[in-house]
């Protein structure tokens, strides 16, 4: 990427904002519009540039709004049209800007668009889905005569039989949501129609969800493959049918020529992509191919995973190490990287990757911070990560609402599990960690809603809370402030060469950002073991510090979940 004309984005910092949980305005227990719009200037202060709000569209909720019916309108649970205009408009006058969620890999199967597909088979939109009749020689409904033997994210097969039709239709998430065909023009075409449209009233880019996932590869005959089986179960491993399939960067380069040429370079394009590579995402965001801006990746969150999600293991700091640097090394010259712990679908990484005890959470959450914000790429914070959130301490299964986290527990426990090691593996790792409401101060309900919240409110809230930390400038949301300000005000921080150091060190992660003649060293602690830096680093007990997490109490000692950045002589 060339220094002289950096895009705006290498600069910014992303903040996330999961609506039903950020703010209530109007008491019913779901964060709404209203509410963004009330806590507006929390984010201004912050010192974010661009605001990710997640899914705000019609939709029965069957997948917490990723199932979407209407793409054009906004669902009265979370306000109206008018309200997101004024968002728009509130956003623009603070200078930040509004980046879409953008689901078009399925939508509802109550999106008029199913409803008339599902209708008949000789439906003019019956090719707007994938519809397959069973396996040859098998009687629909049979088990195993479903057209593949994928598996779900969600568990269960990703084929639903439709009674009145006979044939299934491919659903890779829950069965509310039906998968898109992209091999139909038309299907596309509508797509573009409407990001134009979100475009044209302001909204400033998108996420896009699971995007890799829109080409499948089909073959001439319409005929899908069957993938390898999965160990202990009926069902097949499908991913390499429809991840980056075969027509994925066609696809892509269209959307853009479609879409986003010759339009202001505020547009910002976000591509999810599970399972994508390095050598993937280089093309994906090779500015001279005219795809995505950037890639999420998920190597790095399934380092402590290890069958599934839910096979939970201790993340080695060294295979932590390993990815990230493969990453910034893969897309230093081409491309550019997203860097995040946490989002809507991962546990808190305060929990996850730091320690959340009474004595180290503050630091090490301000540890983990200093290590994301001072790679190379865009950081994304993710709602009440700036205050240090946590996962919430799961008594029972009727505390959660995740249908991912609902659908295992009754597959694992079907299939012979212990039920409280299942539930201990979804206090661990349930997406309803990250989904419980922001903390922001002391009154009933951590300020989130006067009604009865949707989700249990984390009841350490009376301690870990917005308003506590507002003026505390030890607290992590003002470490969070200075390291959005650092990112704006240093060219070595956005746009610096990354080196990495001690690479097979079990506790301290440390590497260089250089660019020109500047020089920053970063070193973090991710232990309670203290190290005499000089033994490390002999360079960094002399180096000036920009930045500490912890205070300067002795330079040549780093301390338990100590992060500072140093620049070199």
């Amino acid at each position: 990427m060339a220094a002289d004309q950096p895009p705006w984005w290498t600069r910014a910092v992303v903040y996330q904002v999961y609506p039903r949980s950020f703010m209530d305005s109007d008491g019913d227990g779901i964060g709404d519009l209203g509410g963004v719009l009330l806590r507006l200037d929390h984010l201004a202060d912050l010192g974010v540039d661009v605001v990710w709000l997640s899914p705000v569209y019609p939709s029965p909720q069957a997948d917490n709004g990723y199932d979407i019916s209407d793409y054009q309108d906004i669902d009265p649970l979370f306000g109206s049209l008018e309200q997101l205009d004024e968002l728009i408009t509130a956003m623009h006058a603070r200078g930040m800007r509004l980046v879409m969620d953008l689901v078009v890999n399925h939508t509802s199967d109550q999106h008029p668009w199913f409803a008339e597909a599902r209708s008949s088979k000789d439906s003019p939109k019956r090719d707007w889905y994938w519809w397959r009749p069973p396996r040859a020689g098998m009687a629909a409904g049979v088990p195993g005569a479903e057209p593949t033997n994928w598996q779900s994210f969600f568990s269960g097969s990703v084929w639903e039989l439709d009674e009145a039709s006979g044939e299934y239709y491919l659903h890779l998430f829950d069965r509310r949501q039906p998968d898109l065909n992209w091999e139909n023009p038309h299907v596309r075409q509508a797509v573009y129609a409407m990001m134009r449209w979100w475009l044209d009233r302001g909204v400033d880019g998108f996420r896009m969800d699971v995007i890799n996932m829109i080409s499948k590869d089909v073959g001439e005959d319409g005929h899908l493959h069957d993938g390898p089986p999965l160990p202990g179960s009926a069902l097949g491993d499908g991913s390499a049918s429809y991840l980056c399939g075969p027509r994925i960067h066609e696809f892509l380069q269209e959307m853009h020529l479609e879409v986003f040429a010759g339009r202001p370079d505020a547009v910002l394009t976000v591509g999810e992509m599970p399972g994508v590579t390095v050598e993937q995402a280089r093309l994906f965001t090779d500015p001279g191919r005219g795809e995505v801006d950037m890639v999420f990746q998920f190597e790095h969150v399934g380092l402590d995973h290890g069958t599934s999600k839910w096979d939970i293991h201790p993340l080695r700091l060294r295979d932590l190490k390993a990815s990230f640097g493969r990453w910034q090394a893969g897309l230093a010259e081409t491309g550019w990287n997203s860097l995040y712990w946490d989002n809507h679908d991962q546990p808190r990484a305060v929990s996850r990757f730091g320690d959340d005890s009474p004595a180290y959470r503050r630091d090490s959450a301000t540890c983990l911070a200093t290590l994301l914000h001072l790679h190379r790429g865009t950081p994304y914070v993710y709602q009440g990560e700036e205050i240090g959130m946590a996962n919430f301490p799961f008594a029972a299964l009727e505390e959660f609402r995740d249908v991912e986290s609902l659908n295992h527990h009754v597959q694992a426990v079907s299939a012979g599990d212990d039920p409280a090691h299942v539930l201990d593996a979804l206090r661990t790792m349930s997406r309803d960690n990250a989904r419980t409401p922001v903390q922001w101060d002391t009154t009933p309900n951590a300020g989130f809603t006067t009604g009865t919240p949707w989700i249990g409110v984390n009841p350490d809230c009376g301690e870990w809370n917005v308003a506590a930390q507002r003026d505390d400038e030890t607290s992590v949301l003002a470490h969070h402030r200075r390291l959005i300000a650092l990112r704006r005000d240093d060219d070595v921080v956005a746009l610096g060469d990354f080196t990495m150091l001690l690479p097979d060190h079990d506790d301290v992660y440390a590497f260089t950002r250089r660019l020109g003649g500047e020089a920053l060293l970063v070193v973090c602690n991710l232990s309670r073991t203290a190290y005499r830096l000089a033994e490390l680093l002999p360079e960094a007990p002399a180096a000036e510090l920009v930045l500490g997490n912890l205070p300067d109490d002795d330079p040549a000692e780093l301390r338990p979940w100590e992060a500072r950045v140093l620049r070199l002589p």
